[in-house]
């Protein structure tokens, strides 16, 4: 089938399901926690699960730049959900600490991550999700590769 615009390409469909899904999370988090973004929660998840990982390496994680990841950390310190540590060896590398408040809101949304996971993946079946998980990782490859 031949589509006439960007718009009614599948990949356009894959932008704006993703979108939708921001939406959603974002809707239900501010039900719970009315401060903190998405992209501010995904920093929060990562850090919960690895301590000692790089504020370059959440970057990469939540596809975004050095100086985006750096405005969010901003953020999230002047709202007490982190706090710096300066390596006492390094004075340039800093260790980026969950505070109490963070490790609190981790606790209250993670019932909301799970429902928007559920909201997002309703009525599609396990192997529809792993088809799509295989097409998604082609469609990343070949973009990687070109």
């Amino acid at each position: 089938m031949k589509q006439k615009t960007p718009t009614g390409t599948v990949l356009y469909s894959i932008e704006q399901a993703i979108k939708e899904y921001r939406k959603v999370c974002q809707k239900n988090i501010q039900k719970i926690v009315n401060d903190i973004t998405v992209d501010q929660c995904l920093v929060l998840i990562i850090l919960n699960d690895n301590e000692k990982i790089s504020q370059i390496e959440i970057a990469k994680l939540i596809f975004k730049d050095n100086a985006s990841i750096t405005r969010i950390i901003e953020l999230m310190v002047k709202k007490d959900y982190l706090t710096r540590e300066i390596d006492e060896f390094d004075k340039r590398k800093t260790k980026l600490i969950i505070t109490e408040k963070g490790k609190k809101t981790v606790v209250l949304l993670s019932p909301v991550f799970e429902l928007n996971r559920e909201t997002a993946l309703d009525g599609i079946s396990a192997e529809e999700i792993e088809l799509l998980d295989k097409i998604l990782h082609k469609i990343i490859s070949n973009c990687k590769t070109s």
